[in-house]
């Protein structure tokens, strides 16, 4: 996997968008509410909900995230000292590592023993994150250790 994670440096890269199912190491899933991706838990019907997060590697450890197909891509937004996690209309397969106005949708996967983080590329320091308490944002944290806090993610390719 790791050799087919790495993708070729030109401009143009011709790695594929490939879907994964994301949760917390509480069990919570992703769904989207009123543009918002939320983590909690889907039972019943709801279970559809669940959104597939899409990838494009971009090389050994840094990716895009999506979901919608790659149309609605996760970045890291500065607005001061403010920092948030914001999903933006972008197809995933026309950013580009080399272009600076793209890091922003960068993050950084690290893999320890099962569970994946992704720390933002753009804002060194800040990981993905949910909360404890179920049906709440998934949002940005540069308090990975907090308790309150959930930065470690189970990550599987979608069947």
């Amino acid at each position: 996997m790791a050799s087919e994670a790495a993708c070729r440096p030109s401009g143009k890269r011709p790695c594929k968008m490939q879907a994964f199912r994301i949760w917390d190491t509480n069990q919570k899933t992703f769904y989207l509410r009123n543009n918002q991706l939320i983590a909690g838990y889907l039972q019943g019907p709801n279970i559809k909900l669940e959104e597939k997060i899409d990838m494009v590697p971009i090389d050994l450890h840094n990716v895009f995230l999506g979901i919608h197909g790659g149309k609605l891509c996760l970045s890291c937004a500065k607005s001061g000292d403010d920092i948030k996690l914001q999903l933006e209309e972008v197809n995933i397969t026309d950013l580009s590592k080399n272009k600076e106005e793209d890091k922003r949708f960068t993050f950084i996967r690290s893999e320890k023993g099962p569970t994946t983080s992704f720390e933002s590329a753009a804002c060194p320091g800040w990981f993905l994150c949910t909360t404890l308490e179920a049906d709440r944002p998934v949002s940005l944290t540069n308090t990975p250790e907090e308790p309150l806090i959930v930065t470690k993610f189970y990550f599987q390719e979608d069947q």
